[in-house]
């Protein structure tokens, strides 16, 4: 019997610095987040920044949580409903780090009788922080827990002529009667290493603007070709010309040296350049959360205002958008039939 596991970030049980605490150091704890030795990972998180970030980030989670708890569970929770009627296969939810395990969700398809597991990363662009990490820990959980179980690892959407096409709408819709002079694609940044990391031909990545244009089989793990794929293909489908829109990274972390440019200092330094009308979409995110509710539609507005711009528009990510769930409940259905 075959099922569905969609899979997202996480979040910490309540927006309180005890319970998001412990959700962080899962997090920042993880190899394939902050890819440096034990050791030292260890004395950077826990010795440094688990000192203060706990309190931080839990002001900033009160801002955003939901009656219903964490934005991200619920807007996932949400889509997953909605996409359950679509398909006769069952689909369950589970986060990478959190209380919703993994494990719990592979235990609740194999109490159902599933034994073949479409994994299904609620990420549309391949990371090493996002999607490997998820396909490791469901590989090795499967080979201890459930034995007898298949797993298929959906490969990155970043490209999908329907994924294009329903985010291509969901931007356009949010857009409209919005006179912008920028529209800002806001992707989730990663240290520049990752990308190296996760080149499988060792020599193509030069993060120089050349490789991701080049075609090579690189470009199925690399995050920046396809953070630069996705947007070139939604401009293209919107007609939207080159001087009107830019990419950008977010969210990074001090030290070492993440994808360039930064958003805030882009956005920051949009209204001296005389743009004073923007719309911030969010393309590396298919659900709203922390950083996007808080990090850009509060904190990049409040500081692109502060800094002389006028109008900003934060687009909200597909979330549990009709179309959206349709397509997902269709990938379902294409798998199921094989």
């Amino acid at each position: 019997m075959k099922g569905v596991l969609l899979v997202n970030l996480g979040s910490p049980d309540s927006p309180e610095p005890k319970d998001v605490k412990p959700y962080l150091d899962e997090f920042l704890m993880d190899k394939y987040v902050i890819d440096v030795p034990y050791l030292l990972r260890a004395f950077l998180v826990r010795g440094i920044i688990l000192r203060k970030r706990p309190e931080d980030s839990a002001h900033a989670y009160k801002k955003i949580w939901m009656d219903e708890g964490s934005p991200l569970i619920v807007l996932s929770e949400r889509m997953r409903k909605k996409v359950q009627p679509l398909t006769d296969v069952p689909v369950s939810l589970a986060m990478r780090y959190g209380s919703m395990t993994i494990e719990k969700g592979l235990q609740e398809l194999h109490d159902q009788g599933v034994t073949d597991v479409m994994l299904l990363p609620l990420y549309p662009q391949y990371a090493m922080a996002s999607t490997l990490t998820i396909e490791v820990l469901a590989e090795e959980i499967r080979k201890k827990k459930f034995p007898n179980m298949n797993i298929m690892n959906f490969p990155a959407f970043y490209n999908k002529p329907d994924f294009i096409k329903v985010l291509s709408n969901s931007i356009k819709g949010h857009l409209e009667g919005f006179d912008y002079d920028q529209l800002v694609f806001s992707y989730h940044g990663i240290p520049e290493r990752h990308i190296r990391k996760t080149d499988v031909t060792k020599s193509h990545c030069k993060i120089d603007g050349s490789c991701c244009v080049t075609a090579s089989k690189a470009h199925a793990f690399c995050y920046r070709h396809q953070c630069f794929e996705t947007t070139r293909l939604v401009v293209e489908q919107l007609g939207i010309p080159e001087d009107k829109y830019c990419v950008t990274f977010q969210s990074r972390l001090a030290g070492d040296k993440w994808l360039e440019p930064y958003t805030d200092v882009e956005i920051d330094n949009m209204p001296a350049k005389g743009i004073k009308k923007i719309a911030v979409a969010t393309p590396a995110f298919v659900t709203d959360c922390l950083e996007t509710l808080e990090e850009i539609a509060m904190r990049a507005k409040e500081d692109f205002e502060a800094n002389g711009g006028e109008e900003f528009l934060a687009i909200p990510c597909l979330n549990d958008d009709d179309q959206w769930c349709e397509v997902v409940g269709n990938w379902i259905n294409d798998w199921a039939k094989k």
